[in-house]
């Protein structure tokens, strides 16, 4: 019987997170791509679009004018997923397979910058350092309202990502329940730490810097990893060092190197295929119920679609849909190639 080589035969790795499983397939990475390819957008965008919708100065769809803004500038969605509404519900006790519950919430936009042509990888530090204090004010402020329990900051990266506006923006949803992942997230949280009596990202960070097969960097506070778990090829997971909850309880200093490693990262990240490097990507972190939560641990998930070249895309098709997770490239081979990624963007190099 042939030893079992996780770099090598198809396995199954556990995600304690979620507590899901993802299949792994080592082998067919080698397989010849004939599927299919697509045309790279080498459109160079302007500093100011007359027709964009985000850039200062413009209308937007509902005749609001934007401020001539030079930082961040957050707006409530015009096209909101959830509405502050508060609507009159009664429950029913009885089992039924049509369940339903309103959901009362706030969406809101976040431009990035002024300039229409720009990305986080080519902002300043600074730049990206404000960004990262508006995601603080609009956490800060969204939670203390009374029926918000949970705030998602995140940013649609790229057209292949759904985003229809190319303008560097991200959106925030803060609803009055906790979304189906992040309360998988909360419950496997929850129950480590009754368990152990610790913190399951602090103890994960431990083992991951020890063993360093997966680190795609550090900086004093933060590391950038490839979950042993990770399902999408180049996908990461940002983790404070220090025991942090939220947002909020950042210092200055880590604001700042909190920027650095988004600026970093993501610079990798376009290098790796010399492409403005699609993704979703979302901070998790604890609820805003008013509640101490020491079971939580501030992470940022990238989730990037590429897989062989700026053309080829991961698909979650077929067994995906109705099996399980599944990937090819192992999260050690990934990790190993994010980290060998330079650091100074290809466009300046």
């Amino acid at each position: 019987m042939k030893k079992f080589d996780i770099s090598q035969d198809p396995h199954r790795r556990y995600n304690p997170l979620l507590e899901e499983w993802v299949l792994v397939s080592p082998h067919r990475s080698k397989r010849p791509w004939q599927g299919q390819n697509e045309t790279i957008a080498l459109d160079t965008l302007p500093e100011l679009d007359k027709n964009c919708y985000l850039c200062p100065g413009n209308s937007r769809a509902n005749g609001a004018v934007n401020p001539l803004y030079e930082g961040p500038f957050v707006f409530e969605n015009d096209f909101a997923a959830l509405k502050t509404e508060e609507l009159s519900f009664l429950e029913t006790q009885t089992e039924s397979f049509f369940k339903a519950q309103p959901e009362r919430g706030i969406s809101r936009v976040v431009c990035f910058s002024p300039k229409h042509n720009l990305t986080l990888p080519e902002m300043s530090l600074e730049a990206i350092a404000a960004i990262i204090r508006a995601w603080q004010q609009e956490y800060a402020n969204l939670g203390n309202i009374d029926y918000i329990q949970h705030v998602q900051i995140f940013e649609n990266k790229g057209s292949v990502m759904g985003c229809s506006n190319p303008h560097p923006h991200g959106q925030i949803w803060a609803q009055s329940s906790l979304p189906t992942q992040v309360q998988k997230t909360h419950a496997s949280l929850t129950s480590y730490f009754k368990t152990k009596g610790s913190n399951l990202l602090q103890d994960y960070l431990k083992q991951e810097l020890l063993l360093d097969q997966r680190i795609v960097m550090q900086t004093d506070h933060f590391v950038a990893l490839v979950p042993f778990w990770a399902i999408w090829p180049y996908e990461t997971m940002v983790i404070s060092k220090r025991h942090l909850t939220t947002i909020t309880e950042f210092t200055a200093d880590e604001v700042t190197d909190f920027a650095l490693l988004l600026q970093h990262l993501t610079i990798k990240y376009d290098n790796l295929f010399e492409t403005s490097f699609p993704y979703s990507s979302g901070i998790h972190q604890a609820p805003t119920d008013g509640l101490a939560h020491p079971e939580w641990q501030f992470h940022m998930h990238f989730y990037p679609p590429l897989l062989r070249s700026a053309t080829v895309k991961k698909f979650m098709v077929g067994y995906e849909m109705l099996g399980e997770s599944q990937r090819d490239i192992t999260p050690e081979r990934s990790a190993q190639i994010l980290k060998e990624q330079s650091i100074i963007h290809y466009k300046q190099q």
